[in-house]
């Protein structure tokens, strides 16, 4: 089912996924425009999509999620959302209530915008860690969506993007203004990678930071699998594709799916040394301090910036729920997204590790000039 002819709008524009979706609908379907929104905008990307924008219309809507105009201007005509705008937060660093702001109040909005200006799709980017790990760390070893798992989500990251799928599918089958009803479906990316990733580059910085050894802060046997965002932004076309067939629209709307690929089960610090071994990186045998004891400091740090919120801002680079989510094995198929919505993925691991290291390799000498300039 092609999306020849469509209004879209996408969220988060600017950001990993956001750029990379825009230009995998460019390059392969026909739409009659793409709506870009998202709160700032680099020039050198906007200025790149004019090589495959063809005759797609392409507008840009620069503000904030939560600005009702600005949503309503980017809804009005289109048929189609791609929401994939949040704030990620896994330490703390955000107040919660500018969190929920942006990752809940601005969902719920623009669900409210789709319905008044009748926007027939609705495609929310969720999190793997809406699923977890638990604060026990309890495993789950190529889960799917019925894997049943006793979660409870410590990080207010986690604790709106669950709030915010569960707000998408409650969506589902809303009247639209026009008589016709909403379908909403949700995205669950594991860890996402590629050309691009902030993630990356930092640990590579940090990396060159310690004489070219990467940190290890995951145990070998804590298997995740990650997703290239080539595949999860392939993901999401298909998931649009899909919406519109009118003999898949009952069975994927409503519905949440984990978006993988074939990269292999590996450690989350495995995984950094994978993608940059080959640039001279080597990696620690094992975290600096033992398990136990990093988690009784994560405790007492915790103590202390609840004892200094009254007085200042104090946020611990590392605590016990990041410890625990790098040191589970957490790994999920795609099984139900490839029968549901047919996504299979389109770069194999050799080709998604490749890219990603030679974009590492690209910014491998302006890293570490930045650091030796300190």
């Amino acid at each position: 089912m092609s999306l020849r002819g469509e209004v879209c709008v996408v969220t988060g524009a600017g950001g990993f996924l956001g750029e990379r979706l825009v230009r995998l609908l460019l390059e392969e379907e026909r739409l009659t425009e793409i709506r870009l929104l998202d709160k700032h905008f680099r020039p050198q990307p906007l200025q790149a999509l004019e090589d495959c924008r063809g005759e797609t219309k392409v507008s840009v809507f620069e503000g904030d999620i939560r600005d009702s105009n600005l949503l309503r201007r980017a809804c009005q005509g289109a048929t189609l959302v791609f929401h994939t705008a949040s704030l990620i937060d896994v330490i703390g660093t955000v107040e919660y209530s500018e969190l929920h702001g942006v990752n809940v109040k601005g969902t719920q909005l623009l669900l409210e915008m789709c319905i008044q200006e009748n926007v027939a799709s609705f495609i929310y980017t969720s999190s793997i860690e809406v699923a977890g790990p638990n604060p026990r760390g309890d495993p789950i070893i190529n889960g799917d969506e019925d894997t049943p798992y006793t979660s409870s989500l410590k990080f207010p990251y986690s604790r709106t993007k669950e709030e915010a799928e569960r707000v998408t599918l409650q969506a589902q089958h809303e009247g639209l203004q026009n008589g016709g009803r909403l379908a909403t479906c949700a995205l669950r990316p594991m860890y996402i990678y590629g050309e691009g990733c902030r993630f990356l580059l930092g640990h590579m910085a940090d990396g060159i930071k310690n004489g070219d050894v990467l940190y290890r802060t995951s145990l070998p046997e804590a298997r995740v699998n990650p997703v290239y965002v080539g595949n999860a932004a392939l993901g999401h076309l298909q998931a649009a594709r899909s919406l519109k067939d009118p003999q898949k629209r009952g069975t994927v709307g409503g519905n949440i799916y984990y978006i993988a690929d074939d990269t292999p089960p590996v450690s989350y610090s495995d995984f950094n040394h994978a993608v940059m071994s080959s640039l001279g990186f080597r990696i620690q045998e094992r975290p600096v301090l033992p398990l136990p004891l990093l988690y009784l400091i994560c405790f007492l740090l915790e103590t202390l910036q609840a004892l200094l919120h009254p007085f200042t801002r104090f946020v611990p680079p590392l605590n016990r729920q990041l410890l625990t989510m790098l040191n589970t094995a957490f790994s999920f198929s795609y099984g139900k997204a490839q029968r549901d919505l047919g996504y299979s993925p389109k770069f194999s691991w050799e080709e998604a590790r490749g890219r990603t290291t030679d974009w590492l390799a690209s910014q491998l000498p302006k890293e570490r000039a930045r650091i030796k300039g300190k």
